[in-house]
C-alpha cells in the first residue's frame, strides 16, 4: 500500500467511526434468568436491523457482565453465546455492585468498539431509543444521555427520594443530568479518558457529567419490568447517593465547619446571658435549659463525626487500591 493510500485510509477511518461505527451494548446483570432471554432477543433484533440499514459495522455486539449471579444467568449467557455471534459476556468472580459491573464492561470493550451504549438488563430502558442515540453520535456527540420522560409506575416514595437526591446534589455543587439513569452512549474518546479515573468509589453519572465532552440528551419511556423484581434496594440507593455526594463534593465538610462556628457563637451568647443573669440574681429554675442543649449538641456532634467518618472511609478504600472488579471468565 502506497503512502497516499495509507493517508486516505487514515482520513476515512474517523468518518466511518461516526457514520458506521462498531457498536457495543454493555448490559450488567445480576440474577436475571427470567428476563435475560427476552433482553437478548430484543437487542439482537436491534443490532441486526441497524446492520441491515448500514448504520453500524458488522462487528457490533452485545456484551453482558454477570455481576456474581447465583441463579442460571451465566448458564443462559453461555448457551446463547454458542448460537448468537452477537452475544458476548464477562463473568465477575463475585458481586461487585452495579457501578463496577458497568465499569468492567466499558473498560473491557473500549478497544473493540467505536462507541458503547450501557443499559440495564430488565428492559425498563426503551431499546428503541438506541436509534436516537446513534443519530446524536453521528452528529458529533461524544456522550448521549438517556433521560426518563416519566418515572413510570414507580412508588411515590422513590419518586420523592429521587427528586430529593437531585436537589441535594445540585445544592452541593455536583453537576448531574436530572432523571438520567445509567443508560447512555459514549465514544471511545470518552472511554479512554474514563480509563484514567482510578478511584475505587465509582459514581459514573457524576464522572461523565463532569468530563466536559460534547453531549446530547435523548428522552425515552420507562417500561414495566418484564419479569422478576428490582435488585436496587433502598440500602443500595442510599449507598449510591452517599458515593455521589462524597466523591464529588466537600460541601458537607464545609457546612460542618460553618455550623461549628455558628454553634460556638451561640454557646458564647448563652454563656454571656447566664453570667449576666447570675449577677442579677435572676437564675432560671429547672433542668430543661441545661439538659436540652446538651442533647442537641451531642446529637450534632455524633452526626458530624459520622459524616467525617464517611469521608475517611472513602479515603481508606482509595489508598488500598484494591481491584474494582475481578474477571473470572469471558465468552467471546
Amino acid at each position: 500500500m502506497t503512502n497516499d493510500e495509507l493517508n486516505n485510509r487514515g482520513a476515512i477511518a474517523p468518518e466511518l467511526a461516526r457514520t458506521r461505527p462498531r457498536l457495543a451494548i454493555v448490559v450488567p446483570c445480576f440474577n436475571e434468568e427470567f428476563v435475560i432471554r427476552e433482553t437478548i432477543r430484543r437487542l439482537v433484533g436491534i443490532l441486526r436491523d441497524l446492520r441491515e440499514k448500514g448504520q453500524i459495522a458488522s462487528e457490533s455486539f452485545l456484551y453482558f457482565v454477570d455481576d456474581g449471579s447465583i441463579d442460571n444467568t451465566w448458564s443462559i449467557l453461555s448457551e446463547l453465546n454458542k448460537s448468537d455471534r452477537e452475544v458476548k459476556a464477562l463473568k465477575l468472580s463475585r458481586n461487585f455492585g452495579h457501578q463496577n459491573a458497568v465499569l468492567a464492561g466499558l473498560l473491557t470493550v473500549r478497544h473493540r468498539a467505536d462507541c458503547v451504549i450501557s443499559m440495564d438488563a430488565d428492559l425498563q430502558h426503551d431499546e428503541q431509543a438506541i436509534y436516537n442515540f446513534l443519530e446524536k453520535y453521528r452528529q458529533g456527540a461524544d456522550i448521549v444521555y438517556g433521560v426518563r420522560k416519566t418515572a413510570g409506575r414507580v412508588p411515590i416514595s422513590k419518586r420523592l427520594s429521587s427528586s430529593l437526591f437531585y436537589w441535594l446534589m445540585n445544592s452541593l455543587g455536583v453537576k448531574l443530568i436530572k432523571d438520567h439513569p445509567d443508560y447512555r452512549l459514549i465514544s471511545t474518546k470518552v472511554l479512554d479518558t474514563l480509563a484514567d479515573y482510578k478511584e475505587v468509589n465509582i459514581f459514573l453519572r457524576g464522572i461523565f457529567a463532569n468530563m466536559g465532552f460534547k453531549s446530547e440528551v435523548v428522552y425515552f419511556d420507562v417500561h414495566e419490568r418484564l419479569a422478576g423484581t428490582t435488585h436496587y434496594s433502598w440500602a443500595k440507593m442510599i449507598g449510591l447517593a452517599l458515593d455521589g455526594v462524597t466523591s464529588f463534593s466537600v460541601a458537607p465538610l464545609r457546612m460542618i465547619a460553618i455550623g461549628g462556628v455558628l454553634i460556638t457563637l451561640g454557646a458564647l451568647a448563652i454563656a454571656v446571658f447566664i453570667v449576666v443573669s447570675a449577677l442579677r440574681g435572676d437564675v432560671v429554675p429547672g433542668w430543661a435549659s441545661t439538659v436540652l442543649p446538651i442533647y442537641v449538641l451531642g446529637g450534632l456532634q455524633i452526626m458530624t463525626i459520622g459524616l467525617v467518618a464517611e469521608y475517611i472511609g472513602k479515603i481508606y478504600s482509595e489508598v488500598k487500591q484494591r481491584p474494582r472488579f475481578i474477571p473470572e471468565q469471558e465468552l467471546s
